[in-house]
């Protein structure tokens, strides 16, 4: 791509394309501009990770009502698992099979959320005591940006394919 075709698709057809996405429209009406926060720096491969829900209730796929969202914040990879809840036994649970398949990183981020607060989850420290679970700011999702960024795209995704 170099900036004017993708393939046999030129630019001007993906910008009308966008003008007459209505659910493109309404998810560009919802987002907003927030305050520039100190970016996290992050210098290999699971030094730091973020963890996230993703409330899917109204939507729900059989059992599943929620979305763990699990990224590396220097390689911006992510790991998605469905959740039936968001109890902190089945969330420690999924991170623990997460832990296992890419290994446990060295700062694991998250909000507030009673599911990430949890002991249960602090005890995940028993089986990896180098493993430091930080918490962001009560009510200040900027300090989450690059996993509630991850949140959005996987949300305008779902309503595309919905």
């Amino acid at each position: 791509m170099d900036g004017s075709h993708y393939k046999n698709i030129i630019r001007k057809d993906i910008d009308t394309y966008l003008e007459l996405c209505e659910p493109c429209q309404q998810k560009q009406e919802g987002i907003k501009k927030g305050i520039v926060v100190k970016p996290i720096i992050s210098s290999e491969f699971n030094s730091r990770c973020q963890v996230d829900l993703i409330d899917y209730q109204s939507q729900p796929d059989g059992d599943n009502k929620f979305i763990l969202v699990f990224q590396d914040h220097l390689r911006k990879f992510v790991v998605l698992r469905p959740l039936k809840s968001k109890r902190a036994e089945e969330v420690a649970h999924t991170l623990l099979d997460t832990f296992t398949l890419l290994g446990v990183p060295a700062i694991l981020q998250s909000d507030n959320g009673r599911e990430f607060s949890n002991r249960i989850i602090k005890n995940l420290k028993t089986y990896w005591p180098a493993l430091k679970i930080i918490h962001g700011k009560p009510r200040h999702s900027q300090s989450q940006g690059s996993v509630e960024r991850a949140n959005q795209d996987i949300k305008n995704m779902l309503t595309m394919w919905m």
